[in-house]
């Protein structure tokens, strides 16, 4: 895709994960996003540890305003998931570009496919690319409880 949506003046792309504040990640995610509510911090340090983490900064404070991870094998798939927006910046599309962003960089690795789940922002991912998928009857999940 070449309309690949820009971040807005004031914020960068990062995928060092050194700059992931954690602890503020695993705020907005235990209290706020319906996916996660009530995770531990330890579970979601785990999470971090094993994905891709990326996030959206504010140039002149640094302060991390957005978040995403990907978990894959870097060859044939890639799972994204733990999309979040500060609410302080939502509207301003960091999501839509982080998503975008997101997607460029996973691009060289070839992958087959990437996967996500939403409740409601089917917007947003559709804007990047993402489409409802075409033999849902083909996927299965295996479900140990939340």
């Amino acid at each position: 895709m070449n309309d690949t949506p820009s971040l807005p003046d004031g914020y960068e792309f990062s995928a060092d994960p050194a700059r992931i504040d954690a602890a503020r990640v695993h705020h907005w995610l235990s209290t706020d996003a319906y996916w996660a509510l009530g995770r531990s911090r330890e579970k979601q340090d785990r999470a971090i540890e094993g994905s891709l983490n990326f996030g959206v900064y504010a140039s002149v404070s640094g302060e991390q305003v957005a978040y995403a991870r990907v978990v894959t094998d870097r060859a044939t798939f890639a799972w994204l998931c733990d999309v979040y927006v500060d609410p302080g910046v939502r509207g301003k599309g960091l999501g839509t570009a982080l998503v975008a962003a997101v997607r460029e960089h996973l691009r060289p690795y070839g992958l087959r496919r990437v996967l996500l789940a939403t409740h409601d922002a089917h917007g947003v991912y559709e804007q990047v690319g993402f489409r409802a998928l075409e033999r849902p009857d083909r996927w299965m999940a295996l479900h140990f409880g939340e």
